[in-house]
């Protein structure tokens, strides 16, 4: 179940960003953030109540419809092709590139701690199961891989900024 305080830290995180939507799900229980007016949201969570001027509606998981084949294993996993890891752009010159996108909102961290390395840097090979990034969301640190065959080309991404679902992380130009 969603905390009071979980919910307060999602709605002052969307407030200070560019994203005007945030769905999650644990624990059977969903939360959707909605930003309908500047420095307003909706938040929806299995009761209603306001918190600091924001309302929460009930929204039952029975509505959910998830298409047969596909799971949803943790908060932020896949559901659209259009948000994928490693979607192909194949226009012009930018043949053979693929860029790593998030497959979740929350904050990009390009190593696993700040003393450590970079998990890659640009010119660096990656193999589908390569550790690219970690994303943090909800104070859960998700690993984020490559699922492409590649060299970095570039990094679009800064450390410890906040991304959006779908958003590219990287550049890679794919190999074979």
């Amino acid at each position: 179940m969603f905390t009071l305080r979980e919910i307060k830290e999602l709605i002052r995180t969307l407030d200070g960003s560019s994203l005007t939507h945030i769905e999650l799900e644990r624990e059977g229980e969903r939360l959707i953030l909605k930003k309908e007016r500047p420095h307003k949201a909706a938040a929806s969570i299995g009761g209603q109540a306001t918190i600091d001027g924001y309302v929460a509606v009930p929204q039952p998981l029975a509505n959910l419809q998830v298409p047969i084949g596909s799971t949803t294993e943790a908060i932020g996993s896949k559901t659209s092709d259009d948000a994928s890891h490693g979607t192909k752009e194949e226009t012009g010159d930018e043949a053979g590139i693929t860029f790593i996108k998030s497959p979740m909102v929350g904050t990009f961290y390009r190593a696993p701690n700040p003393d450590a390395p970079p998990y890659v840097n640009v010119g660096d090979a990656v193999q589908p199961d390569t550790v690219v990034c970690i994303i943090e969301a909800m104070k859960l640190f998700n690993e984020i891989v490559a699922d492409v065959k590649g060299t970095i080309v570039e990094v679009l991404v800064q450390n410890g900024t906040l991304v959006e679902y779908g958003q590219p992380l990287f550049k890679v130009r794919t190999t074979s």
